[in-house]
């Protein structure tokens, strides 16, 4: 491979919703360049982005995966990330690597809330954007139809640059505006043709519409625009770069991935006219002084790198995914981690096309590669120069709202299936597991069911461990709602020392659950020993751990001890333990005893459109409405929903919604169960205990 660079590279990520055929295009990208022989299909599972055998398996792409082209003398680093939301974790990583996003739409349906996604995070990243219309060989394919709803969802900023010959079967070239050029054909096939004269009226309104835009981009070129109404063709490609650059610009390019039709002047558009990284200026901050820190994307600053992904191979071992941020990168290069503050060293340095790993003499600054083996690093780690250090921002992740329990299948097994999902979180970062220690259960947390089904797959065919997943246990409490007075007496005589304890507790409700236990020694005139209450209030914690309903750890409990006997040689602290067991099982079981379960503070953000829907949804769940505000353009619920509805509500609102809704939750308070809902629960713990035994 060449040793490309700045200026001869482009950076730029496929966005867009699930199946719009972003996986296809790099495909038949890299098929036109003629690094791959045969275009292959996602139905056939040989496509080079592609290459996880879940990916293959399910049809969709999985992992964001680079897959670099060489064309005309330029580079350009592709990087095709999935478009299914349960996997938005691998979104993060490429958006902060590449200059220019492609959000890729299918000419039939438009729109799509992927495409709509991939906008707002590319604003959101102050990147170019660029509209790819693909699947114009599709039956009903309009491409007029599409670029009307880009541009009254976005304006005119959206402007229409590489425009169809045809349509549907009859899909067989494309016009660069731009250029007032025209293609037909595919390949070695392709030659430039006349501008077909059917289209001359349609191209006039196109070319008035980028010669506005470019005008607009520098106030230079808009003052002569108003003055003599035109542009010279050196002076509209100026402004439109420049329009590009800053995202004042937003060009809709059109092609068929199947076909091949139109592949070739996509390529050229991604060279002409895409940004490159040289000169661009990344802030960050000085590991050692904690003050702020720039560095220039250029060859003859000191070297910086950021880690944008991580692969995590058994065979193969840790490969990460790194974008050069200045300097550059080569085998002799020192590599000292910033965030963990220790010096690395790689086994080597490698080009990625999808699986295939292709060793490089050096990266240049701008240029996206690999290094192998780095023992500390994880992704969003930044890697320099120990002489000049800087620490680039982290990568912030989506909080996962879908949670599972995972258990080894087997028993003996859970040190490999939880070694197993260290591994696979070094990868996806957008996963993480908690262990909670009232349950005992580890709690494995993604995106959605989709993703954390995509893990197990993962634990079984990367690292032969068999994972189990189910709904987590809630943590239910329970607690009493009236005073009682209660006799504990344990009296055991068999031979020599008997057993000998006696006490009165009055059981009652603190009234404030978030308070366990409350310990009164009211005792008076010595009738239970002082050196045997310790053992009482000893005995009745050890039991409190399991409530009298269903077993769940009581709460809100007051046990005051007033009254007690005791034998002069019979008495024990194993007795009086023992005494306070029988007193808090009789006392709490007469006391009035109810189920608590977790209320959650949940915060719902939904277009309006959808505020009858989700209003409706909260009260199926036992919830209940607590407020409404605008933000940001959209409508706020805020509600407090029981814990136990909440398991699946990811997949739920993101249905209810299409996935234009988000939803945050935070641990309230511990409420009463009502009736009906506590019967059901307390039958299961009893049945389950039966099991058990």
């Amino acid at each position: 491979m060449a040793d490309y660079q700045p200026k001869e590279i482009r950076n730029i990520a496929l966005l867009g919703h699930g199946s719009e055929g972003k996986t296809t295009l790099t495909e038949s990208m890299l098929f036109a360049a003629g690094h791959i022989d045969r275009q292959g299909r996602v139905e056939d599972g040989n496509t080079t982005t592609d290459f996880d055998a879940e990916e293959n398996k399910r049809g969709i792409s999985i992992n964001a995966a680079a897959a670099p082209v060489e064309w005309k003398g330029t580079k350009i680093n592709l990087i095709d990330v999935p478009g299914y939301f349960d996997f938005v974790g691998e979104v993060m990583g490429p958006v902060r690597v590449v200059q220019t996003v492609g959000i890729v739409l299918n000419a039939v349906n438009g729109i799509t809330v992927g495409a709509e996604k991939a906008w707002d995070m590319a604003e959101k990243q102050q990147l170019s954007r660029m509209f790819i219309i693909n699947q114009m060989d599709r039956e009903h394919a309009d491409f007029q139809k599409v670029l009307a709803q880009l541009r009254d969802k976005y304006g005119t900023s959206v402007v229409p640059l590489v425009v169809p010959i045809g349509a549907g079967a009859g899909f067989k070239g494309v016009v660069n505006v731009l250029e007032g050029t025209a293609f037909e054909g595919v390949g070695k096939a392709l030659k430039q043709v006349d501008v077909p004269a059917s289209m001359q009226g349609e191209l006039e309104e196109d070319v008035a519409a980028i010669t506005e835009a470019s005008a607009e981009a520098i106030d230079e070129l808009l003052e002569k625009y108003f003055e003599q109404g035109e542009l010279s063709h050196d002076e509209t490609l100026e402004g439109f770069r420049a329009g590009m650059k800053s995202g004042r610009i937003v060009p809709v390019v059109c092609c068929s991935a199947v076909t091949g039709v139109g592949i070739a002047p996509l390529l050229d558009v991604m060279k002409n006219y895409l940004n490159w990284p040289s000169g661009t200026v990344v802030e960050g901050i000085n590991p050692k002084t904690d003050e702020p820190e720039t560095r220039e994307c250029v060859n003859d600053a000191p070297f910086s790198a950021f880690v944008f992904k991580t692969i995590a191979d058994p065979f193969v071992g840790k490969l990460s995914l790194v974008r050069v941020m200045s300097g550059v990168l080569n085998a002799g290069t020192a590599l000292y981690n910033a965030n963990e503050e220790k010096a690395e060293k790689s086994g080597g340095l490698f080009m990625l096309r999808g699986k295939k790993q292709t060793a490089v003499q050096q990266l240049n600054a701008g240029d996206i590669g690999a290094l192998s083996k780095l023992a500390f690093t994880a992704t969003g780690d930044t890697l320099c120069d120990p002489a000049a250090p800087i620490r680039y921002a982290e990568l912030v992740y989506p909080v996962p709202g879908f949670s599972k329990a995972v258990y080894a299948a087997k028993q003996g097994e859970e040190d490999k299936v939880f070694s197993g999902i260290n591994k696979l979180i070094e990868e996806d970062p957008s996963i993480k597991t908690e262990k909670n220690t009232e349950t005992t259960e580890t709690v494995l947390s993604g995106q959605g069911d989709l993703h954390l089904d995509v893990i197990r797959s993962k634990l079984a065919s990367k690292f032969g461990a068999n994972a189990v997943l189910q709904d987590p246990k809630v943590p239910y409490r329970e607690t009493i709602r009236k005073t009682v007075s209660v006799q504990g007496r344990h009296k055991k005589q068999s031979g020599g020392h008997g057993q000998f304890g006696d006490v009165w507790i009055e059981f009652s409700p603190i009234g404030d659950t978030n308070v366990e236990f409350e310990f009164v020694d009211a005792v008076v005139g010595g009738a239970v020993p002082r050196n045997f209450i310790p053992s009482v209030e000893k005995g009745l914690r050890e039991n409190i751990v399991k409530g009298v309903l269903a077993g769940y750890p009581m709460v809100g409990l007051r046990a005051k001890l007033y009254d007690g006997s005791s034998h002069a040689v019979d008495s024990s602290e194993m007795a009086f333990k023992t005494a306070a067991r029988i007193a808090y099982k009789k006392g709490c079981a007469d006391a009035s005893p109810v189920l608590l379960e977790p209320i959650m503070h949940v915060e719902v953000l939904v277009p309006d459109e959808y505020m009858g829907d989700i209003m409706g949804d909260v009260s199926t769940r036992r919830g209940r409405i607590m407020g409404m505000n605008q933000v940001g353009g959209m409508q706020q619920v805020v509600a407090e929903i029981p814990m136990s509805e909440m398991f699946k509500y990811a997949t739920d609102l993101r249905s209810r919604t299409q996935a234009r809704g988000s939803f945050t939750m935070a641990f309230e308070r511990y409420e009463e169960v009502p009736q009906d809902v506590a019967k059901k629960i307390v039958e299961s713990a009893v049945r389950e205990e039966e099991e058990d035994e």
